[in-house]
This record gives structure tokens, sequence and C-alpha cells, in this order.
């Protein structure tokens, strides 16, 4: 794919609104102003544009969950999400996506995917941008953003850039977080808070693989590479999806959701020097284990041999191993069973840290959206100031609903900007 590469800026350096950021929240915001009728700069330091959008979905774009709700967002003010998620809706940008032309299809629990590439979705939102007019500076660094309150609305904010100086009316920071640097993940935004005064909520990796000590990963080696269906809880909701134990710990898009509210109460605990609180995996989803074990307390079988037919037989057996449970059923006393259903049900796992931005979907944490209008994104300190989209500390369940945030949040803000 080759560089995004548009014209220079025409028609002045003055501008209604310049955002900084061309990524998803960037692009929808600056589309939606445009569309009516302000004049809009997008400037962002890449050469290709929305890399993020182009790797997420493997390739496909997970562009939004038919399920959306303020439940599906984690952040310290979680009624923030309400008034934008319920403005411009999952079905809305399903209506933009149908307007051009991309065939799509729905997976477990309403994710919604493009049939073909997310290169569809990229060129979507350039489209339009197109129609509204906006203007772009890309690649462009950012050397400094200066506020002129004294100037009135007309420049309130200075911008100066290797692509020149710009003036706006109304600054949006739609930079996005720390996830994944190796695309260009900076904490641009973050210090562009700080600079106006606006608190951050200090950020960590979210929707990530998470790690375990090098004692356990010992005991856990046979194991690795073995996924199966669980479900799992950290003091949050219990997420029934795939988990996949790896070489470094935990993995798969279950392990991811809970990592998001694993990440929030250890970051707590550390501060008040706790134990970390450990991920909780129920082996056996939808079934009752006691019961299921004690109504074959008299087979001859293995225990390993027994639970897999309800687990993959690697892990069955190599679990049981684990543990020492290799007898036949009924040499276990009922008490020994019990606690065999209760280790089923409640296989606890205390994570050591989690595998970092690299491996990260998103950024837990970000701009207080307690210093911020729920309804225009604009700081209610700093007039004419937004953010929009991951900057800010909302972070969504995996399965389209970070994408649905850059969405809604971008038209609320690209209404008021």
């Amino acid at each position: 794919m080759h560089a995004f590469a548009p014209a220079a800026p025409t028609g002045g350096r003055r501008f209604d609104v310049v955002i900084i950021g061309a990524g998803a929240a960037g692009m929808m915001c600056a589309a939606t102003a445009g569309q009516r009728g302000r004049s809009v700069l997008l400037v962002d330091h890449a050469t290709r544009l929305a890399e993020k959008i182009r790797i997420s979905g493997g390739g496909r774009c997970n562009f939004t969950n038919r399920r959306v709700g303020p439940e599906n967002y984690l952040g310290l003010n979680p009624h923030f999400v309400r008034s934008a998620l319920s403005r411009y809706t999952a079905r809305d940008f399903i209506e933009l996506v149908q307007r051009h032309g991309i065939d799509f299809h729905e997976r477990d629990w309403g994710q919604l995917f493009c049939d073909d590439s997310a290169q569809r979705i990229i060129d979507m939102l350039r489209a339009e941008c197109e129609d509204g007019g906006v203007q772009w500076a890309m690649p462009a660094t950012v050397h400094q953003v200066r506020h002129r309150p004294g100037d009135g609305e007309g420049e309130r904010f200075a911008i100066e850039t290797d692509r020149g100086h710009f003036a706006a009316s109304s600054l949006v920071i739609a930079s996005g977080g720390l996830a994944i640097p190796k695309i260009g993940a900076t904490p641009f935004g973050y210090r562009i808070a700080e600079q106006f005064g606006i608190p951050v909520v200090a950020p960590r990796p979210a929707l990530v693989p998470l790690t375990l000590p090098p004692e356990t990963l010992a005991r856990l080696a046979p194991l690795a590479g073995i996924s199966l269906e669980v479900e799992a809880h950290c003091r949050g909701p219990v997420f029934r999806e795939a988990a996949l134990v790896t070489h470094r710990g935990l993995s798969g898009p279950a392990i991811l959701q809970v990592s998001s509210y694993w990440q929030a109460q250890a970051y707590r605990d550390k501060e008040e020097e706790k134990d970390w609180e450990p991920v909780h995996l129920d082996l056996l989803p939808g079934i009752d284990a006691e019961s299921w074990l004690l109504e074959h307390a008299h087979d001859k079988a293995l225990l390993p041999n027994l639970l897999a037919e309800r687990l993959p037989r690697r892990f069955a057996h190599a679990w049981c191993e684990l543990h020492g449970w290799t007898k036949p059923v009924n040499q276990f006393r009922h008490a020994e069973l019990r606690a065999i259903a209760a280790s089923l049900a409640d296989w606890a796992l205390t994570p050591s840290g989690t595998q970092g931005y690299a491996k990260a979907e998103v950024t837990l944490g970000g701009v207080d959206t307690r210093a911020l209008s729920s309804k225009t994104m604009e700081a209610r300190g700093v007039p004419g100031l937004h953010f929009v989209g991951e900057v800010m500390d909302v972070t969504g369940h995996l399965g389209g609903y970070n994408f649905q945030w850059a969405w809604s949040s971008g038209v609320a803000c690209g209404l008021a900007a």
C-alpha cells in the first residue's frame, strides 16, 4: 500500500476546525464538521492513512457491534458515553456503510466485519471527508500548540507544524492512545491535555494478553498452545469466549476482555500494596460440574478421560496431571470430586502483568472525561478544545465497541466544533 500524500492545504492557513489525528475518530469528526459547512484541516504525523483501521479485525475491520450500549465501556466516568452513543448509533454507522456499498457480515456476539478489506472503511471515510471539503496536512509533525483566548473565537488556537502554521477556532485532539506503537501511537494527546491543565487518567494497555509468573508458567507448560471455551471474569462482567494458554501466560478473546478489568483493579491494588486480583476461569461453562462428576462417581474411567468428553483431550490430561488427579473416577471420594468440580468451575490464576502496548488492542485510561462535555467532547475549562476517540478515558469491550465510540464521539464533536 502506498503512502498517503494529499496536496498541501490551500485557501489560507486559518480554519474553523483543526483536527490532530486522522484515524477513525478524527476522520469521522472532520467529515461531520466539513459537511455542515465548517472549514476543516486534518493533521497527522503518519505516512499511511488510518493504519489501525487497516490492520483491525484481521484486516477486515470489526467496525461496530449490533449490541452497543453504555455497559460495554469502562472509565472512571461510566455515564459519559451515553449521550454520544444514543445520538449516533451502530445503526447509523451501518447505514453509512451500506450507502457506500460495502458488504459486511455478522459474527458471534453481534460483531460486524467487512466482507472484503478494511481498506473499504478507510476509503469511505476519505470520501466523506472529501464531501465536506476537508483539507489535509499529512504527514506533518506538530511542534507546538498555543492558546490565544484573547483573539476571540476566530483564532483561539495556533498550531505550528513542519508543514506550516495554522490557526483555528476549534482544536480537536484525535491522536489515539498508546496501543500498537509500531504503527505510530504516541502520548501526544495526553501532553496536550496536561498543557491545558486537563487531568489524565494513568494510561495502561487494555484488551491485551496477560503474563503469568515464572513458577506458574513452569507448571502450565504442558498446556501451552491449547485453546478452549471458558467463562472468564475479574471483578467485572463474565465473558464466555475462547481462552488460550501461551508460553507467556493467557490470551484469546475471553482473556483480552477480562484484561481491561484486571488492569483497572491491578493498578489500584498495586498502589495500595495488596496482592493482585486473580482471573477466574470456568472450564465447563454452562455445565454443573459437581452434579456431572457425581453422576459418574462409580465410573472406572480415568478422570482425565472423563474430562476429555467435555474438554480438549490434551488439556484434560495435562490439567489433571497438573493437579495430581489421574486416578479412575471411582477411586475419588465424593468430597474429592466436589473439590475437583470447584476447580473446574473456578480455576483462579493470578497474572504478573501484561504483554504491554505492543500487543494491546487499545489503551485504558486517558483524558479524564469528567473535565469534558459529554454532548460536545469540549473541555469545560478551555472553550474550543475537544477530544475524541481513544485518547479519552473510554475503553470499549472487544468486538467493535471501540470503533463505535470513535464514530459516535467524532460525530458529537463534529456537530459542535
